[in-house]
């Protein structure tokens, strides 16, 4: 009997800590001017690291449900420039059809949670679920040719939660 509560204790103890990781993983108070040690000792490592000449960008993706990627950009002396959400209709805005290419999209909004290729378009479609407004739950998703030029963004409600019209699905 008292196995089996310490056991259930033990588990109870794993799933807060866990959920309590989850919460704030990817998100917290590092202000400009901090090094990347002092950044990463604080949000942990990132899950993508992008370098264009001296400037460095750490990327914290907070998954598929987590509907945030933010981004930690340091200047060439090695100091936090800015920390910032990056997946809002402001920077999709600026993602130019034609002209973008997979290298400035990852950049910009970061790695998409996921990604589909339509053989009967040839199109490469990388999908970001967001909070547009900071309230509706949407997914962006931009397409790429085979030379990985941007050739058109879709958004619109992300099916994932679209549970209330359809009486099913994984947002709950």
């Amino acid at each position: 009997m008292l196995g089996k509560k310490l056991y259930q204790l033990g588990a109870i103890a794993v799933l807060l800590s866990s959920l309590c990781a989850c919460q704030s993983w990817g998100v917290g108070a590092v202000k400009p001017g901090q090094t990347e040690a002092e950044v990463i000792a604080q949000l942990g490592q990132p899950t993508h690291i992008y370098r264009l000449g001296d400037q460095l960008t750490l990327e914290y993706m907070r998954g598929r449900m987590g509907q945030a990627t933010h981004m930690a950009i340091f200047g060439t002396d090695g100091k936090l420039i800015s920390y910032q959400q990056v997946l809002t209709m402001e920077n999709f805005s600026k993602i130019t059809v034609d002209v973008s290419n997979k290298d400035a999209v990852l950049r910009l909004i970061g790695a998409p949670s996921l990604t589909n290729f339509y053989s009967r378009t040839g199109l490469e479609a990388w999908s970001y679920p967001f909070k547009q407004d900071g309230a509706w739950n949407f997914l962006m998703a931009v397409y790429f040719d085979s030379n990985g030029i941007v050739r058109k963004l879709e958004n619109g409600p992300d099916p994932a939660f679209d549970h209330e019209e359809r009486g099913r699905g994984r947002g709950r």
